[in-house]
C-alpha cells in the first residue's frame, strides 16, 4: 500500500502506544523450547521524576530487549519501582515537616506511603511515552509483572534471603565502630560515603613527653577528639623524632598518657610530622586501631553529641565541642597556631551530612572470607565495556570489614527476628511470609532455649542495598515460582550505572554467591553519565536537569531515542545532552519516512527477480550492515550500528543507489524490461524492510507504523534480518562508486548544467563496466569513455 501521509508526526506515537498497552504486546509468557533472556533493570526511586539521564539509559535497555526478541528470545523485561529506604523517608520529612526520630512509627510510615502514591505514576507515564516495552505496567505476582520493592511479596523475599544467610551462619551481631550519618540517623556502609573538599581549621596543639617533659606539637582538624587519642605516631624515616620511639605523650587538657611509636602511616611532610591517632576521627584512624589492637574510646553518641568520654565537652554537638575545645586550649596556652585548610571530608551520599564514627550494635553479613571468590566471579561475568570490570575489582580490594546490613530507620524491610526477654535468644521465623516484628507476635509460643513466653520484636530494618541486591532473584521468581527460578537462574543481563557498581552490583553478586555459590549474571552492561551541554553532571541543586517530559512533549520519543543511540557509546564514555542535537535527530525520521513513501509508490510483484549488478552491489552493502549490526548489538553497542544504519540510509541508499535505479523503477519510457524493473522495485523494498528491522529496536514507533502500512504486519514480531545469499561481488567499492557519482555531478556543475541534465561524455574507470546502464540513465551520459 502506498503511504499517504506526507511526513512523520510525533502525535502518531500516542495511537501506537495505546494499541501496544491495550493488547499487552510485551507481556511475558513462558514458552517451552524458547530461551529466556532476563534483564534485571534498575528500579528507579519514585519520589523524584525520571530525569533525562535515566530516560536515556532505560531507552537503551529497551533497545537490548527489542533486539533480543527479534533474535528469538523470550524476553523477561520487568519494571520495578524502588520505594524503600532513606530517599523516601527524607522526602516525607521534608514535605510534612516531621522527623523519623520524633514521629510514631505507624504515623511516619503512612506519610511515606502518601509520598509514594503521589509520585509513582509519573515514572510510569514517562516510561510509556518513551516507548519502553516493559513486560507490564500493572502490579501482579506473576513473572514479568510490575513490582514494587515495598510490596509484601518483595519484602518477604528479602527476608527469606536473610533467613537463609542466618541459617548458613553468615549473619552475626557485633558492636563496633561504624560510619554514622547524623542527618539520616543511622549507620551506613563504606559504599554509601562520598568525599568532598571542605574548608577546615588545622590546629597545632601542645602535647608533653612524659619521660622528658619536652613539648611536642601535633596538628589536627579534630581537636574535640583529643579525649579519644590512643597513640602518637611518626614516620620511621623521620629522624627528627626517632628519640621519642617508645616514650609516652600526655594529651592537652585531658592529661591522658598514650604511647609514642614509629609507623609508616604518618606523613613526614604533613604538619609537624607527628600525628595523634584517635579512636574514630576518620577511616584511617579506625583501620589503625584495628591493626594495632587498641581499645577504641567513642566520644560521640548516636544523637550527634559528645558523651561521657568527652569530659567537659559532654552534651555539646560536634561543632560546638570543637569550638569549646579551641577556646580552652587557647586559655591554657596549649594552642600554638590555627590555619585554614581544605580537608577531604567524608559525607553521606544522600543527606550530604558529614560522617561521624560511633560504636553501635549492628548486624553484619560475612564478606571478608569471600573476597577472592568475588574476584573470580568478577572475571567470569562478561562486562560491557570490559574496562568497567576494574571498578568492581578495585572495590573488592578496598573492602576491609563485613557488610553492615541493619539500619535504624522505618521505611524499609524489617529484620525478621524476635528476642526472648529473659535469655535474649533470637527467634528466626520460617521463610515465605512478610514479618513485622516491631508490631507482630513471633511465630512461636515460647523460647526454644529457656521456655519463656515474652518476646521483644526487632525494630531495625535492612540496609537498602540488602533489599536491592535481591532484585534478580525476585524477577526470576525466587520463593514464589521456584521451578521457573531453578530453570532460568542466572539472570542474563544487569544494566546499571557505573556509580553503583560498588553497591548494587557488588552486593547483588555477593548475596547470590553466598546463597547459591555461583554468579547471578551472565552479562553486566555499565553505563556512564549524561551530562549537560557544558559537560557538567546534572543535579537539581545546579538547576541543569532536563525533564524528559518536556522533550517528549516538544519532539516525541523517536528523535530522543535515536539521539540516545547515535550520540555516543554510553558504555565507554559520558556524553552531553543537547536539545539541539535531539531536535536534529528528527531529520533522520523525515528521511526514513520520505524514502519509505517513495518506495511504497511502486507495486511489488516478483519475489526472486534476476538482479542487476547494481542491485547486487547495494545488497552486498546491506549484508555488511546487517553483519556489523548483529555483532555490535550482541555486545550491547547500539551507537556504532545505529550510526552506520543512519549513514547507509542517507548516503549509500538514498543519495546513491536510489538515484541510480530510480528511472528503472519508474520505467516510464519502457527502456527496461519488466524483469529489470521488478528487480529494482524488489531491491528497493528489500533494503527498506531490512533498514526498518535494523532501526526497529531504536525507533519502535515509526518502524511499527511504516511496516504495518507496507506489509500489514507488526515489525516487532519479525525476526532479525538474515543475509542475502548468492550475490556476486562487484569490482568496485561503495566509496569508489559514491566518489564517481560526485565527480560526475561536479563536472555538470562546472559546465553550468543542472544535475538532471545530460552530459556528452565522461571518462569512467573500467571497473564500473557492469553498471554502465545505470550510470548512463542516472546521469544522462551519451557516451562513456572507459579508462584503466
Amino acid at each position: 500500500m502506498a503511504i499517504t501521509e506526507t511526513r512523520w508526526e510525533k502525535d502518531f506515537e500516542q495511537a501506537i502506544l495505546t494499541e501496544w498497552l491495550a493488547d499487552k504486546r510485551h507481556a511475558f509468557k513462558e514458552e517451552k523450547g524458547k530461551k529466556v533472556f532476563s534483564i534485571d533493570t534498575p528500579p528507579p526511586y519514585v519520589n523524584t521524576p525520571v530525569h533525562i539521564g535515566q530516560a536515556a539509559t532505560y531507552v537503551l535497555m529497551d533497545m537490548f530487549a527489542r533486539y533480543k526478541k527479534m533474535k528469538g528470545f523470550n524476553v523477561l523485561f520487568p519494571l520495578g519501582l524502588d520505594r524503600n529506604g532513606l530517599p523516601i523517608e527524607m522526602a516525607a520529612e521534608k514535605k510534612f515537616g516531621i522527623s523519623v526520630h520524633r514521629t510514631p512509627r505507624e504515623e511516619f510510615l503512612e506519610k511515606c506511603r502518601q509520598i509514594l502514591e503521589e509520585t509513582s505514576g509519573e515514572s510510569i507515564d514517562t516510561f510509556q511515552k518513551l516507548g519502553i516495552g516493559f513486560n507490564s505496567f500493572e502490579k501482579g505476582n506473576e513473572i514479568g509483572a510490575l513490582y514494587l520493592t515495598d510490596s509484601e511479596e518483595y519484602r518477604a523475599m528479602t527476608q527469606s534471603t536473610f533467613i537463609d544467610l542466618w541459617n548458613a551462619g553468615l549473619i552475626y551481631e557485633d558492636t563496633r565502630i561504624n560510619n554514622y550519618c547524623p542527618g539520616c540517623g543511622t549507620t551506613i556502609a563504606d559504599s554509601e560515603i562520598e568525599y568532598e573538599m571542605k574548608t577546615s581549621k588545622f590546629n597545632d596543639l601542645k602535647f608533653r613527653v612524659k619521660e622528658t617533659g619536652e613539648e611536642i606539637i601535633i596538628g589536627t582538624t579534630r581537636p574535640e577528639l583529643v579525649c579519644t587519642c590512643g597513640m602518637v605516631i611518626f614516620n620511621p624515616k623521620d629522624d627528627r623524632y626517632s628519640n621519642l620511639d617508645g616514650k609516652h605523650a600526655i594529651t592537652p587538657l585531658f592529661e591522658k598518657e598514650v604511647p609514642i611509636k614509629a609507623h609508616p602511616i604518618a606523613e613526614i611532610g604533613k604538619g609537624t610530622g607527628l600525628a595523634m591517632m584517635c579512636s574514630a576521627g576518620d577511616l584511617s584512624d579506625i583501620r589503625f586501631f584495628r591493626e594495632m589492637n587498641l581499645e577504641p574510646v567513642i566520644a560521640i553518641g548516636a544523637d550527634g553529641r559528645m558523651n561521657e568520654h568527652a569530659g567537659f565537652l559532654k552534651g555539646l554537638k560536634v561543632k560546638e565541642a570543637r569550638e569549646k575545645m579551641v577556646e580552652e586550649l587557647q586559655a591554657k596556652g596549649l594552642l600554638v597556631e590555627q590555619k585554614q585548610v581544605m580537608h577531604r571530608t567524608p559525607i553521606c551520599e544522600r543527606s550530604k551530612h558529614e560522617i561521624e564514627f560511633i560504636a553501635m550494635p549492628e548486624y553484619y553479613c560475612k564478606q571478608l572470607d569471600s573476597k577472592e571468590k568475588m574476584k573470580e566471579l568478577a572475571e567470569k561475568i562478561n562486562f560491557f565495556s570490559p574496562k568497567s570490570r576494574q571498578i568492581m575489582l578495585d572495590w573488592i580490594d578496598s573492602v576491609n570489614m563485613d557488610w553492615p546490613v541493619s539500619r535504624r530507620r522505618f521505611y524499609a524491610t524489617e529484620i525478621p527476628l524476635w528476642y526472648c526477654k529473659k535469655c535474649g535468644t533470637a527467634v528466626v521465623p520460617p521463610k515465605g511470609k512478610y514479618y513485622r516484628p516491631w508490631k507482630e507476635k513471633p511465630p512461636v509460643q515460647k523460647c526454644p532455649k529457656c521456655g519463656h513466653t515474652e518476646f521483644r520484636g526487632e525494630e531495625r530494618v535492612f540496609d537498602t542495598w540488602f533489599d536491592s541486591s535481591s532484585s534478580p532473584l525476585f524477577i526470576l521468581g525466587y520463593g514464589r515460582n521456584n521451578a521457573f527460578f531453578d530453570s532460568h537462574y542466572p539472570c542474563t543481563l544487569r544494566p546499571q550505572g557505573k556509580e553503583i557498581v560498588r553497591t548494587w552490583l557488588y552486593y547483588t553478586v555477593l548475596k547470590s554467591y553466598l546463597l547459591f555459590k555461583k554468579p547471578v549474571f551472565e552479562d553486566v552492561w555499565v553505563n556512564y553519565h549524561i551530562l549537560d551541554e557544558k559537560g557538567n553532571k546534572m543535579s537539581k541543586s545546579k538547576g541543569n536537569v532536563i525533564d524528559p517530559q518536556k522533550i517528549l512533549k516538544q519532539y516525541g520519543a523517536e528523535p530522543f531515542r535515536l539521539w540516545c543511540a547515535t550520540e555516543g557509546n554510553l558504555a565507554n564514555t559520558d556524553f552531553k545532552c543537547s536539545e539541539e542535537r535531539i531536535r536534529g535527530a528528527g531529520k533522520t525520521l523525515t528521511k526514513l519516512w520520505n524514502v519509505a513513501r517513495f518506495i511504497s509508490g511502486f507495486e511489488l510483484k516478483g519475489k526472486n527477480p534476476k538482479l542487476q549488478p547494481i542491485d547486487e552491489w547495494i545488497l552486498g552493502e546491506l549484508n555488511e550492515l546487517v553483519e556489523f549490526s548483529e555483532k555490535h548489538f550482541d555486545e550491547y553497542d547500539f551507537f556504532n550500528p545505529a550510526s552506520a544504519a543512519r549513514n547507509f540510509l542517507w548516503e549509500t541508499f538514498a543519495s546513491h543507489y536510489l538515484e541510480l535505479v530510480k528511472s528503472r523503477a519508474y520505467n516510464s519510457d519502457k527502456k527496461f524490461s519488466d524483469e529489470e524493473q521488478e528487480a529494482a522495485i524488489y531491491t528497493l523494498n528489500l533494503c527498506l524492510d531490512t533498514l526498518l528491522k535494523l532501526f526497529a529496536p531504536v525507533m519502535p514507533f515509526i518502524c511499527h507504523r511504516l511496516y504495518k502500512e507496507l506489509r500489514g504486519k507488526d515489525i516487532h514480531t519479525e525476526a532479525f534480518p538474515t543475509l542475502v545469499k548468492g550475490l556476486h561481488k562487484p569490482d568496485f567499492t561503495a566509496q569508489e562508486l559514491m566518489a564517481l557519482n560526485s565527480e560526475i555531478w561536479n563536472a555538470k556543475k562546472a559546465q553550468g548544467k543542472r544535475l538532471n541534465e545530460g552530459i556528452e561524455s565522461f571518462a569512467v574507470p573500467e571497473k564500473f563496466k557492469s553498471i554502465e546502464g545505470a550510470l548512463k540513465t542516472t546521469h544522462g551520459i551519451a557516451k562513456i569513455e572507459w579508462k584503466k
